[in-house]
């Protein structure tokens, strides 16, 4: 998601037109990101090498309200780190916590303006991590500090001895996503715990020990609490503000998490919905194929029955056709043929020599 990035990209954007435009161009625009950061950039065709950038971003402190005014350290955090190409103005304009006068007419080579241009759109970074430095370098002894940057899912810090604490309270509204972030704190802890580099991870149930005395209201939650340990070599120099700005977004990180983790998991699910229903499918059609071809068989097996029947009936009628036949021939009575016999010897006919065959009477 976009608020993972320390950097704004419509800031960006808006910067980058005003530097590559061939004629200058008067710019005056406001606009929001994240429902409670709010920019303004303002750039006259008179006068198109000072740019001014002004921003009002919430304070960590107890309630997540717009700051009107930047504590000293905080300034001075800003100016070294826009020191080559910008300076404060003061009084800010109104309505917002600090203005920047912006001229990259120094900076020649554009490779240089599009970095310093990536620097400034990181400036509610420097703001919030100059912040949490120093609450984090002036935490008491005892007791933790709330600490609001999304008024929905605050935190706490809490100093011991050699190290420093943040505790998250996670709370979710979707029974299925308390079941992927509950899975997902158990590899997170087994993470923290087997790499030496990474801060030491731990994810209990019930509040821990450093927010006895907190409200009731602050501690209620579903999803746990998840904690780390911040020691100092996570806040020197250059990692102060990459460690702060870790820490701000970490729950809205665990959630964006989760819900990837989630719609990867459905797809994977009706994935293999589809693949069953084909399989299912498959077999259904290769079983009716069977049903067909035994249907066939059937069908083929009764015709031979049906015509090995007719051949019998066939066999049948024609023995009892012969033997209708055999009851109509004459019947040869063997007592006559000695009378026949006898009668051939008494009367004798002549026989005719010569051609046995008769001339035609004319």
């Amino acid at each position: 998601m976009a608020f993972f990035s320390s950097g704004s990209r419509a800031l960006v954007e808006i910067l980058t037109r005003l530097q590559s435009a061939e004629t200058p161009m008067p710019v005056d625009q406001t606009f929001f990101e994240f429902g409670s950061i709010k920019y303004h950039v303002q750039a006259s065709a008179s006068d198109p090498e000072n740019v001014h950038l002004s921003i009002s971003t919430p304070s960590l402190s107890h309630e997540a309200s717009p700051s009107t005014v930047l504590p000293e350290f905080t300034l001075e955090e800003t100016r070294k780190a826009y020191c080559m190409f910008a300076e404060i103005v003061e009084p800010s304009r109104d309505g917002y916590a600090l203005t920047l006068k912006l001229n990259f007419s120094g900076l020649a080579r554009p490779k240089d303006r599009a970095k310093a241009i990536r620097q400034v759109s990181r400036l509610q970074s420097v703001v919030l991590s100059s912040q949490l430095k120093h609450i984090l370098g002036n935490l008491g002894a005892s007791g933790a500090t709330k600490l609001v940057y999304n008024h929905r899912d605050p935190f706490f810090v809490s100093r011991t001895p050699g190290k420093i604490n943040a505790i998250f309270p996670m709370r979710f509204r979707d029974d299925t996503d308390l079941a992927v972030a509950t899975s997902f704190f158990q590899e997170l802890q087994e993470a923290g715990n087997s790499y030496s580099k990474a801060p030491k991870c731990s994810w209990s149930a019930i509040p821990p020990p450093e927010l006895r005395g907190e409200s009731v209201h602050h501690l209620t939650t579903n999803g746990g609490f998840v904690s780390f340990d911040i020691f100092e070599r996570h806040v020197k120099r250059n990692r102060a503000a990459k460690t702060a700005w870790i820490l701000l977004n970490f729950q809205s990180y665990v959630k964006y998490h989760i819900k990837c983790t989630r719609s990867y998991i459905q797809s994977r699910m009706r994935k293999r919905q589809e693949s069953l229903t084909e399989v299912i499918e498959g077999a259904r059609l290769r079983g009716s194929d069977n049903t067909k071809k035994l249907q066939v068989r059937k069908k083929s097996k009764r015709r031979l029955i049906s015509l090995g029947k007719a051949k019998k009936l066939q066999k049948g009628f024609r023995a009892l056709v012969d033997r209708i036949k055999g009851l109509r021939l004459r019947i040869r009575v063997r007592a006559l043929d000695r009378l026949r016999r006898h009668y051939r010897q008494c009367f004798a006919m002549p026989r005719v020599k010569g051609n046995k065959y008769y001339d035609k009477l004319e």
